[in-house]
């Protein structure tokens, strides 16, 4: 019997062999291209990097420059956005996304729940799965970055709930017009290496039009007369953003290679230029240079140089760096004092106005003459400039419609502010029970 067996193994292997062959040919068909286990590695590090140091890192810079009762309302906040983004990507945020472009405004619905996965996302040699993971360090940095619009005066309940919305009809379409073959991108040629657009861009406008909405804090004036705050617990904050924030760019080539290399280089002279040109700023207007300048200069060095990180040389990104320090600062001082509205942590100036302007000097600096990598083909400086300058428009316009409509949807359920007592008294959000 035993015998009998081995002389039909070769006919079963065959009949194996010919059942698997269609199989086989129907994968060649489809294109499956094997992943590069070096790239997967980098990739997987920087997005778990990224979200681990940059959300966390924030949210102690902004719970470092508020009241010491309303520190706790900013921590809460952050990880309730952090816990229900994280969930709502998963489920639709990556397909609306990153899902298969259709009309070039919305990915299609294959990849909800991630059920419908390329082996390795397109232009990438790494697993879209993978791809998923870091894509979603940007998706939670985007609406933790608005937290310090609303300091001292928001409710959790309504945060979260913002938060979540935001994120689905504001953050996930642009997504897909500048990095999921929408729009902006295959039709304008929009370039945005690490979020100048996609992330920095629609929190700042967002952070302007949410405090708009919210309206000023009780003791505004008091809150921008202070000097107190923690300037230790701000820079502790700023260091892990900073070291995250060089894991985004370094994640955004998408290979372990010159490219990750030069990214790196980037954002680490821009924020470093930016940190210095603030604490000169500094003793010039203050008469001495703080610590919280250099954090804020830091953050607003590591905003300008989100869209341009690995397409600049190291000299242009420390004089971005220099430039986004002075716009930035200069920007805060017109909005806060000046027109007197209430972006309680400087989040529009910080993160909008230097977003928005490095996408911009993209367009320019991205010529070779200026040490630029050169532009793609069928583009000249002419027309990369048009395609920043209305992607600019573009995301800044859908910003503030969709952060208004979701600010005002969620309002109807929960109320924006925590009450005026509660607010004079310091109660912090996170504690107040049903207030929350």
């Amino acid at each position: 019997m035993i015998s009998t067996s081995i002389r039909r193994a070769p006919r079963v292997l065959a009949l194996l062999a010919g059942l698997a062959a269609p199989a086989l040919a129907r994968a060649q068909d489809a294109g499956f291209e094997p992943a590069d286990s070096g790239d997967t590695a980098w990739i997987l590090v920087a997005g778990v990097l990224g979200a681990l140091l940059v959300v966390p890192g924030m949210a102690l810079f902004h719970a470092g420059r508020v009241r010491i009762q309303s520190r706790l309302s900013v921590l809460a906040q952050t990880a309730a956005i952090l816990a229900l983004v994280s969930v709502l990507w998963i489920v639709v945020g990556y397909t609306l996304a990153f899902g298969v472009a259709g009309s070039g405004w919305l990915g299609s619905g294959n990849a909800w729940m991630l059920i419908d996965l390329g082996n390795v996302r397109d232009g990438t040699l790494v697993p879209e799965s993978a791809f998923a993971l870091f894509e979603m360090a940007f998706a939670l940095l985007a609406p933790t970055l608005m937290v310090g619009a609303w300091a001292d005066r928001a409710r959790l309940g309504w945060v979260a709930g913002f938060a979540g919305l935001w994120s689905l009809i504001v953050y996930a379409p642009v997504a897909h017009w500048v990095w999921g073959g929408g729009w902006l991108a295959s039709r304008l040629g929009t370039l945005d290496y690490a979020g100048g657009l996609v992330v920095h861009t629609t929190a700042g406008v967002g952070a302007l039009v949410a405090a708009l909405l919210m309206g000023r804090r009780e003791r505004m004036a008091e809150a921008l007369a202070s000097t107190g705050g923690s300037p230790a617990l701000t820079f502790s904050g700023v260091a892990l953003a900073w070291a995250g924030s060089l894991a985004l760019a370094g994640g955004s080539a998408f290979t372990a290679g010159d490219d990750a290399a030069m990214a790196l280089i980037d954002t680490q002279v821009g924020a470093a230029s930016a940190a210095l040109a603030w604490l000169l700023l500094d003793r010039l207007y203050l008469g001495k240079p703080t610590l919280t300048g250099l954090a804020r200069g830091a953050v607003a060095g590591l905003a300008i140089l989100a869209p341009v990180a690995g397409y600049v040389g190291p000299g242009t990104a420390i004089l971005l760096g220099i430039l986004g320090a002075v716009a930035a600062r200069g920007t805060a001082s017109v909005i806060l004092r000046t027109l007197q509205i209430d972006d309680s942590l400087a989040i529009f100036a910080t993160h909008g106005v230097t977003g928005m302007l490095g996408s911009v000097l993209l367009g320019l600096l991205l010529s070779p003459a200026l040490g630029g990598v050169g532009f793609v083909q069928g583009m000249d400086l002419a027309h990369q400039l048009v395609a920043q300058i209305v992607a600019v428009g573009a995301v800044a316009g859908w910003s503030a419609i969709g952060t208004a409509i979701a600010a005002l949807m969620v309002s109807m359920v929960i109320p924006m502010r925590v009450t005026r007592d509660d607010e004079l008294a310091g109660l912090d959000a996170a504690t107040l029970g049903d207030n929350a």
